[in-house]
């Protein structure tokens, strides 16, 4: 064994160099610890977009047991300007999400505040308030349509017995998109209640104590304490109700198939129709990719309003 002392010392220099490469491994580890998940993300999200992009400006078929790409991308984007039943099902689509969320919102605001100010059995209420969002889609829809049901359906019951006629609420053009409306907002009103009863809980007892002392009117707290204080939470929650508005599918397709004509048609159910039904993949591809596109958009839009809305909030 040599000894120590005849080892070489180190310079100030040497000593330097090193502790500025452990720094910089430091720095960079954060970085190369995601390298893993990121290639991982990369394989499992720009592949299938590739491959969308390919599908979209193809038209694909079937010969024997194999597929048959042939590149054609204005077919598909002419198949895009020229579908009929794209219209219907984007202004259904939108007229789903603005009145579905909206109602979902005003309903998870008041039973958030309504169940917080409860003195008793809170926890009790907030349990049997949330039990709608464990209900697979699947059941909530094979369940209200049967409550549905014009012949023997609970509500045409209930107005039979009071005297009225029955509706045909997932048959007639004029009632079957607001009572698809209406099984959306049952399920996910819930969903909107459990993120603004956190957010209410949360707001200090000595903000609205101090309003009470100084002779602040329960309306006042209200406008005044509450709703600016929720705004936060209020706009996470619009946020990711309108995203999964947009992405319904399971309940409409077990209630009305879109139908009776094209009333209650929405985007992705028509894009649903175009794969599966159709076998139009080129074209789905193309309509995947204008729904992502206005996924994107919305969600553009809506983070720069909701940043103003927090300055606005900090500010005021």
């Amino acid at each position: 064994m040599r000894d120590a002392a005849a080892l070489p010392e180190m310079t100030p220099q040497r000593r330097g160099a090193r502790v500025a490469i452990g720094q910089l491994i430091d720095r960079s580890f954060r970085y190369w610890s995601l390298l893993p998940a990121a290639l991982l993300f990369a394989a499992l999200t720009l592949y299938p977009l590739l491959n969308l992009l390919r599908m979209s400006v193809s038209t694909i078929a079937f010969a024997n047991g194999a597929e048959v790409w042939t590149f054609t991308p204005l077919r598909n984007f002419e198949a895009l300007t020229t579908d009929d039943v794209l219209r219907p099902a984007v202004v259904n689509t939108i007229v789903f999400v603005v009145v579905s969320v909206v109602i979902e919102m005003v309903l998870g605001v008041a039973l958030a505040i309504a169940v917080a100010g409860l003195s008793r059995a809170k926890r009790w209420v907030r349990t049997v308030a949330i039990l709608p969002i464990l209900v697979p889609p699947v059941a909530i829809g094979s369940m209200w349509k049967l409550m549905y049901n014009y012949d023997f359906g609970i509500f045409n019951q209930a107005l039979v017995a009071l005297g009225a006629m029955p509706v045909n609420w997932l048959g007639s053009t004029s009632v079957a998109l607001a009572s698809v409306i209406a099984v959306d907002v049952w399920h996910w009103v819930p969903f909107v209640f459990l993120i603004l009863f956190a957010a209410v809980e949360g707001i200090p007892p000595d903000l609205l104590e101090a309003a009470h002392v100084d002779g602040a009117t329960r309306a006042q707290m209200l406008r005044f304490i509450v709703l600016p204080l929720l705004r936060p939470a209020i706009v996470v929650a619009f946020l990711f109700r309108a995203i999964l508005a947009f992405k319904v599918f399971d309940e409409v397709f077990l209630l009305t198939a879109g139908g009776p004509g094209t009333s209650t048609e929405l985007v992705n159910l028509h894009l649903y129709k175009v794969f599966f039904e159709q076998n139009r993949l080129g074209y789905g591809a193309l309509l995947s990719l204008a729904v992502i596109a206005a996924i994107v958009a919305f969600l553009l839009v809506s983070s720069r309003v909701a940043l103003a809305v927090r300055r606005n909030g900090h500010s005021g």
